[in-house]
């Protein structure tokens, strides 16, 4: 997220009562702008998902090893630090629409160029330029949706945003399965004149094209009008999602002061102390870390060629990471119950210590692994074991971290400080996805057991650092942090 983004969200959600008060005249428009802006995040989950079915064809039609396979997979998420990085500045200069539409364009090409790759190289270029789609999407849609959202409505609207990540994952995960069984269960099967694996990576053309549309039919953000000088148009979109009663002129020169009282944080801000930063930052950065270090995205990414490396064939193993990606959504759905009602600190350790249990018992699991290359099996007990811990485990990091380390970051910080302290967090939070994303083929072959067994380490250190360092922020307004 970009320090634009979250200067814009934190500047128009501090509005008056008197603002805060007014429902809007057509919630069901304003519904329709956020889902459309929402699709952004579909596509965000989907295009850094959808490679978990294409794994094993890449591997198999290039002839790469585990090296050239993680550089493969993790190259998206090179081009989603620059894209996250460029958005905000993009969206200031150009509006929220146009860089909607342009992360739209960036997926389609994305979509046609992996689909129709000459090399591994070529490949790994189209995913850099689908990572930047990814993203600009992480950054605009939420900003947005915080932007054109009432303040009554803006806490269940902003959720669109996550809930169309985790339905990305999911619907990616389904379509790799039904094109996998539509080529005989092999992901190198012939359909159409094209590998199984092309159509995986292609069809992503499909959304791509919808966002594209739906982004066109949208109006702009009021406060980029206004900041454009285009007070017409802005007073046309506030009555449309305000309702007609909204007086047009006293939110205008609210928005308009909210603008010029922004404060634009730099790095500098954030040094202090005697190891270099705040050490509000060192949490932020911990918390992110950590998210990613539990191995997360390891199930997310490659959790196809991990069953199958332990003697499950393609089919099943596509099924089985479907299974898990809506084991994600039931787990998120059960944080954004919770995060308010018990807390953000209560809910990380619960997660925290399912999280260590669940990957400690895989990896006992995965040491009685028999055979090699591609004859590995499970004993059907460890097998079992296996295949519950890990969806135990998404399910535990679902309800908690993949929740409450986003809802930390965004109200932990003082407001000074706020923008460039989460810009900084995200970033660490990209390069330990990167890491873990980039080494897991190797320590995978190296050994599965021990690799689980140290992202069990990991969750176990996330306990600690959450019970030492993590502060409760719940019921703390945004003002009061410090």
């Amino acid at each position: 997220m970009s320090s634009t983004q979250e200067s814009v969200i934190v500047s128009v959600t501090q509005q008056p009562v008197a603002a805060r008060a007014q429902s809007p005249d057509r919630l069901g428009f304003v519904v329709f702008i956020t889902a459309a802006a929402a699709l952004g995040g579909f596509l965000f989950g989907y295009d850094s998902s959808v490679i978990n079915g294409a794994v094993s064809g890449i591997q198999a039609r290039f002839g790469i090893g585990d090296g050239v396979t993680g550089l493969i997979v993790s190259s998206a998420l090179l081009g989603s630090a620059v894209g996250a990085a460029l958005a905000g500045r993009f969206a200031d200069r150009y509006g929220r629409i146009r860089v909607m539409k342009a992360a739209a364009v960036l997926f389609a090409l994305s979509a046609v160029g992996s689909m129709l790759p000459f090399s591994a190289w070529d490949l790994a270029a189209w995913r850099v330029l689908g990572g930047a789609a990814i993203g600009i999407a992480s950054v605009i849609a939420p900003t947005y949706i915080a932007e054109v959202a009432p303040t009554r409505y803006r806490g269940r609207l902003a959720s669109f945003q996550q809930a169309a990540i985790v339905l990305g994952i999911a619907v990616s995960q389904l379509v790799n399965w039904l094109l996998a069984e539509a080529a005989d269960g092999d992901t190198r099967g012939s359909l159409l004149g094209l590998e199984a694996w092309q159509w995986m990576l292609g069809i992503c053309v499909l959304p791509a094209v919808l966002y594209f549309v739906m982004s066109a039919m949208i109006p702009e953000s009021p406060r980029f009008l206004i900041s454009a000088g285009r007070l017409d148009e802005a007073r046309s979109v506030l009555r449309e999602v305000e309702g007609e009663g909204t007086d047009t002129e006293a939110r205008i020169a609210e928005i308009r002061g909210l603008i010029a009282s922004d404060h634009r944080p730099r790095f500098r801000d954030l040094l202090g102390g005697r190891a270099g930063l705040l050490p509000i930052v060192w949490v932020g950065i911990g918390l992110s870390v950590f998210q990613q270090l539990v191995g997360i995205n390891v199930i997310f990414y490659y959790s196809s060629i991990l069953w199958q490396s332990v003697g499950i064939d393609q089919s099943n193993s596509l099924m089985i990471s479907f299974i898990g990606s809506v084991i994600n959504i039931a787990g998120t759905v059960i944080a954004v119950l919770l995060v308010d009602r018990i807390g953000r600190k209560p809910l990380a350790l619960i997660g925290s210590a399912g999280m260590a249990v669940t990957l400690g018992a895989a990896a006992w699991a995965f040491s009685s692994a028999t055979g090699t290359g591609d004859d590995v099996t499970l004993p059907d007990l460890q097998g079992t074991v296996a295949l519950v811990s890990a969806n135990l485990f998404v399910l535990f990091f679902a309800l908690s971290w993949g929740v409450v380390v986003w809802v930390m970051l965004g109200e932990m910080f003082p407001n000074r400080i706020r923008a460039a302290a989460l810009s900084v967090a995200a970033s660490a939070q990209w390069l330990a996805n990167w890491a873990i994303t980039v080494s897991f083929p190797a320590m995978s072959r190296w050994n599965l057991s021990a690799t689980y067994a140290l992202y069990a380490a990991f969750a176990l250190g996330s306990m600690v650092f959450v019970a030492r360092f993590m502060k409760e922020t719940k019921g703390i307004r945004l003002e009061d942090m410090g």
